[in-house]
């Protein structure tokens, strides 16, 4: 049902379509409600949120616009921007993807942790470099930060046009655009796990998940036209930390 990341201390999840009481297109624990039926939706919720020892309203979310806005956050709710922040133990930060990149961070001495949503338009304006900063405002020390990159598009599968290729390279990404015969692709993970390390995160706090949202386990909008659920990655404090 759900997959960890080794460097992350804080409870955490990268969801994949197990465990959940969606059916037809939504099959599994798809945990967007805006085509599915959302008491099923509800139910898959409970399920994340009990799973990590929260309530199902401990949920701080996003209505993501695929832009760098950061939202610094103290209670669950529903914000609009593309990343969240918090110190306050008790909250759940969610991000909802189906080919983009989740992002979850933690400094756990300062008991700070961030969810960033990353696509090709948040890997350009760096958000994660974004996220970073809003931690250290919040009191993070960047060389305690860990980060880890959960699953999306991989490269080989994530053909793009041409200007969009440009554009990667002028952001000095360049290397992360792999030419192709009939069209280049971009390695989206790589080029975070990049943008992170300029931020200042220590490489050795860096892990990615190294899976793509193409594969059978998670929800893809890319390889189902569209007609997909979400996966949601989700971080925050026990708590009692900090409190």
């Amino acid at each position: 049902m759900l997959l960890r990341a080794p460097n992350l201390t804080a409870p955490h999840a990268f969801t994949t379509r197990s465990g959940g009481v969606s059916v037809g297109a939504f099959r599994g624990l798809n945990l967007d409600d805006r085509q599915d039926d959302p008491l099923a939706v509800a139910q898959n919720r409970a399920r994340l949120a009990g799973a990590l020892g929260f309530g199902p309203a401990a949920f701080a979310r996003l209505d993501q616009v695929h832009g760098t806005q950061v939202v610094p956050v103290t209670r669950p709710g529903v914000w609009e921007g593309d990343a969240l922040v918090t110190a306050t133990p008790g909250v759940l930060l969610a991000i909802g993807t189906a080919d983009c990149y989740p992002l979850l961070l933690h400094d756990a001495h300062a008991g700070i942790v961030g969810a960033a949503h990353a696509g090709w338009k948040g890997t350009l304006g760096r958000i994660a470099r974004q996220t970073v900063q809003a931690m250290t405002a919040l009191g993070a020390d960047v060389g305690r930060i860990h980060a880890a990159v959960g699953p999306g598009i991989c490269g080989e599968r994530y053909g793009v046009s041409g200007d969009l290729a440009a554009q990667f390279r002028e952001a000095g990404l360049g290397d992360f655009v792999r030419p192709g015969a009939a069209q280049p692709h971009i390695d989206l993970a790589g080029a975070n796990r990049a943008v992170l390390e300029g931020a200042g995160v220590p490489t050795t706090n860096i892990w990615l998940s190294g899976r793509c949202s193409t594969e059978p386990d998670f929800y893809s909008y890319r390889r189902d036209a569209g007609m997909t659920g979400r996966m949601w990655a989700v971080i925050g404090l026990d708590a009692g930390e900090h409190a």
